[in-house]
This record gives C-alpha cells, sequence and structure tokens, in this order.
C-alpha cells in the first residue's frame, strides 16, 4: 500500500514523501531517509508496536525519478486491526514488489495549497539534556520561515514542497475531469490543478501560474544555464499587422545556483537531463516570461524578440521526465 504520510521518529513528526525528499537533498541540514524511522501515522497503530516496527520509501533518494515516490508496507511491518493502512491495493497494471505492493500508480493525495515559505522540523531530543536540533535554512529569519503543521492522519492538505502538486498534475495527467475538480491555491491565487498549470505556449492568458513545456535544449554557460521550449508564443506587437511566434526561455544564473540549500542535487538533476535522450519537460512558479529584445549573434546591432525570464527560486522549478506529457 502507498502511504501519503508517514510519521518519523527522530523528528515527532508526519512527513510526507516530499517532505522527506527535501530534506535528503537539502545540504543544510543532517538528514538521511536510509538512517531514519519511518512509522505508520495511524496514531492508535503506531503505539500498539515498538519503534522496530517501521515502514519503507521508494524513491525517497533518487533524484531523477519517473515513478511516484511514497512510503509502504515492508514484509516485516504490522498493523492492529481495524487500521486504514492495513489493506494493500495492487492495482493490475502496477509493478508488484515483495509483499505484494505495487510500486506504479499516480500520486492519489492531492494538497490543496503550495505554501511559499518552507516548514521547519525540530529534531526531537534523545535526552532531556539534549537541545532540540533546529533543521532549517540559516539563511532565513527563522520568524519568517515558521509555519504551524499541525499532525494529519489523512492526505496532506498543504505542502511546502513544489514537487508534490507537480506530481499530482504529472501522473494525473489522462483524467481531466479529476484535474478539473481538485483545486490549488498558491498566495492568493486558487483555481482547479487543470487550470493552474499553463503551457507555456499560453503563459500570455493569465500571470502567477505554474507554467510549464518540453524542453527543446538546455544550453549549459558553465556556471549558469538557460532552458529553451520547444513551444513558442504567438504575440502581436503594437504596430504589427498579425501575431508572430517567439521562442520561450528560463535563465538560471550561477549566484542562484551557488546559493540554493540543494546545489548539489540540482547540478547532478540538470547534467543528467543535459545529457539525457528522453523528452524532458519543465516546471516552474514565481517568475512570468517577458517580451524582450536581444543582441542577433550575427549582428550585434540587430535585436530580435524572445519570451525570456530568470528564475528567482529554484524551490519552485523543477525539470523532469513526464511520459504521461508526452504529443502535449
Amino acid at each position: 500500500m502507498k502511504f501519503d504520510l508517514a510519521y518519523c521518529l527522530s523528528l515527532d513528526d508526519k512527513l510526507s514523501i516530499y517532505d522527506v525528499r527535501d530534506l535528503n537533498f537539502d545540504e543544510t541540514v543532517a538528514f538521511d531517509s536510509a538512517k531514519e524511522q519511518f512509522q505508520c501515522p495511524n496514531d492508535a497503530c503506531r503505539v500498539a508496536f515498538d519503534a522496530a516496527n517501521v515502514l519503507g520509501t521508494f524513491n525517497a533518494k533518487n533524484v531523477n525519478y519517473v515513478r511516484t515516490p511514497h512510503f509502504k508496507n515492508i514484509p516485516s511491518t504490522r498493523h492492529i486491526e481495524g487500521c486504514p493502512y492495513v489493506s494493500l491495493k495492487t492495482p493490475a497494471s502496477g509493478l508488484e514488489t515483495e509483499g505484494g505492493e505495487t510500486d506504479d500508480g499516480p500520486e492519489e493525495h492531492f494538497p490543496s495549497e503550495l505554501l511559499l515559505t518552507r516548514r521547519e522540523y525540530v529534531r526531537k531530543p534523545s535526552s532531556p539534556t539534549v537541545v532540540a536540533d533546529v533543521l532549517r535554512d540559516e539563511r532565513e529569519p527563522s520568524a519568517a520561515s515558521h509555519v504551524e503543521h499541525p499532525s494529519r492522519d489523512s492526505a496532506p492538505d498543504k505542502t511546502s514542497v513544489f514537487a508534490h502538486p507537480v506530481e499530482c498534475f504529472v501522473s494525473n495527467f489522462a483524467d481531466r475531469e479529476l484535474l478539473k475538480r481538485m483545486p490549488l491555491k498558491i498566495g492568493e491565487h486558487t483555481a482547479p490543478y487543470g487550470s493552474f498549470f499553463k503551457k507555456i505556449e499560453y503563459l500570455l492568458d493569465n500571470k502567477g501560474l505554474i507554467y510549464w513545456g518540453k524542453i527543446k535544449e538546455i544550453k549549459d554557460y558553465t556556471q549558469s544555464f538557460r532552458i529553451d521550449f520547444e513551444a513558442k508564443v504567438w504575440f502581436k506587437q503594437p504596430g504589427e499587422a498579425k501575431k508572430k511566434p517567439y521562442s520561450v526561455n528560463v535563465y538560471l544564473s550561477k549566484k542562484l545556483i551557488d546559493n540554493y540549500r540543494k546545489r548539489k542535487a540540482f547540478l547532478e538533476e540538470i547534467k543528467h537531463a543535459i545529457e539525457s535522450d528522453a523528452p524532458l519537460y519543465c516546471f516552474f512558479y514565481g517568475v512570468t516570461p517577458e517580451l524582450k529584445q536581444v543582441p542577433s549573434k550575427k549582428n550585434s546591432e540587430q535585436t530580435f524578440g524572445v519570451f525570456s525570464a530568470n528564475i528567482e527560486n529554484l524551490d519552485h522549478f523543477i525539470i523532469r521526465e513526464a511520459p504521461g506529457l508526452a504529443g502535449q
């Protein structure tokens, strides 16, 4: 059975698998999911057994993944009678693992809100004399980054990890009616998932959305990168008779990458993307590409128009495979 949440013994809190992935790659904190103990999120079930009754993880540490990450039962996992996590679901099309569970299938737990401040974690003291080890990004004041997250037994209602709503959209892309029903809020903007995720060629329709598109090329400038999209934006400038197609790209600066708390994982991810032959897609939030005039390489005195933006926050930027989006 796929778990949306699990109780982390050392943090004394319930985490989503996306929280765990985020912590695994964060260079500002000491966290390794392979050394942590995760238990059933059902409180009554968890306290009925000792700390050795743990859950496993799938895709918790794989930087580049295609199938949905999750917690899962392992052969030794036990649950009390009536625990909602005791039954196994094995879809006919799933890839079975030991114990009869599946590592395939779409993300079922849709967060209704993407929080723009990251969650703060406090490590549980090993003894009363040990001072709590606070896991947080030291670059941000704690008052600004603190968000209350009550314990939850059900699907997470909110998340601060961009990969979670992206996975919901990607893995459920074929179910358009579901994406129309499920709401998503970011800041003051609320819309169904199907409307919040906007194809890059329609970026002029509305600002402040999650834009996505198939990647044409990743330009490697050694210490910075430019992502060029396949699709173009059709736009009519003032004084022109009709619309013309304009290329779209986003730029990642050296300073942005060097200051990123998950720098090593990001560089591994983008290097893999550059070398990959698989179709790749880019998702980002927080900036909207705008028409800019850039110098021509052939003639520096001439310029041409391109829709471009500088990414401002790599926490809200993803490059990934998405087989379900093929042809879109």
